[in-house]
């Protein structure tokens, strides 16, 4: 430990038994600053007593004698509440700085009392008390954007997973024929929800025919051309025969060239085409609509 360190300990410890003296006072000045007013709106009792919980938590860190240390485990109790907080100012349209900004203003009355507390706030103690508060506020305010942050992520992630599923829906055509119109770039992720989603429907919807419809895919390289020959190898082994929809010219070309058989697979030129074909296996003809004689004399 360097001559920093075991200087600043004391300073954090009389900061943390300040904290839990004044826990009460604190949490009631908290309950009142923005970023707890406006995100607990039910109650101010509430914003008290999520004011009181950050108290305890900043009271454990600085016992610990070590108020910089963002991934202290007295963090842990709150990180959701403040992830929560966080997001939800986010939500009303404020940008991380300004969230940072009001996570630095709880400081101010806390230093307020910490002074008030100190007999001679102005020696050599009261300043390294007021430090060691400053480097405690500090390290709550990384705490929240880091818990924002990641809050943020994994809010990402669960929205880029919603709009695969969007974008690779299953459709069911007929009695036992469903169809995946795919449309846009086919990478590993969508590939594999194209997969799942269409053997969830196979077995929904007992299907015996599956229709792959790749009209809307602008190219296929040799990784597009194993994720589909993967679902079409998938949609075999649950009992569904796979026909592959919507080849281009100039996808034919690049399969051609790419040396991908594609021999196994039953392709046809267009959805309608593919429709008519799994029709036609179960016996159903389909037959153009004869003109209405209607009105001849």
């Amino acid at each position: 430990m360097s001559e920093r360190d075991a200087a600043e300990e004391p300073a954090a410890r009389l900061v943390g038994a300040f904290l839990n003296q004044r826990r009460e006072q604190l949490a009631q000045r908290w309950a009142d600053a923005p970023l707890f007013r406006t995100v607990f709106t039910v109650s101010r009792d509430e914003a008290v007593e999520a004011g009181k919980a950050v108290v305890d938590a900043l009271a454990v860190v600085a016992s610990s004698g070590r108020p910089e240390d963002v991934a202290a485990t007295g963090f842990a109790a709150v990180r959701d509440q403040l992830g929560r907080m966080a997001a939800s100012r986010a939500r009303s349209g404020f940008s991380p700085a300004q969230i940072a900004d009001e996570v630095a203003t709880l400081r101010v009355s806390a230093t307020e009392l910490l002074l008030a507390e100190l007999p001679e706030p102005s020696d050599q103690q009261g300043r390294d008390a007021a430090l060691a508060l400053t480097v405690l506020m500090g390290t709550l305010r990384l705490v929240v954007m880091e818990t924002a942050l990641s809050a943020g992520e994994e809010l990402v992630a669960r929205q880029r997973e919603q709009l695969l599923e969007v974008a690779t829906p299953v459709i069911r055509l007929w009695d036992g024929v469903v169809a995946v119109p795919l449309i846009g770039t086919l990478d590993s992720a969508r590939s594999q929800v194209v997969m799942e989603s269409l053997l969830e429907a196979i077995v929904a919807q007992r299907a015996q025919y599956a229709i792959l419809d790749i009209t809307g895919v602008p190219t296929v390289d040799s990784l597009v051309a194993q994720h589909l020959m993967k679902t079409v190898a998938a949609a075999q082994l649950m009992g569904a025969e796979c026909i592959l929809s919507g080849i281009r010219p100039a996808i034919a070309q690049t399969i051609v060239h790419l040396g991908i058989d594609l021999g196994p697979v039953t392709t046809r030129a267009g959805l309608a085409d593919a429709l008519a074909y799994a029709l036609g296996r179960q016996g159903i003809e389909v037959s153009p609509r004869t003109p209405s004689v209607a009105g001849r004399r």
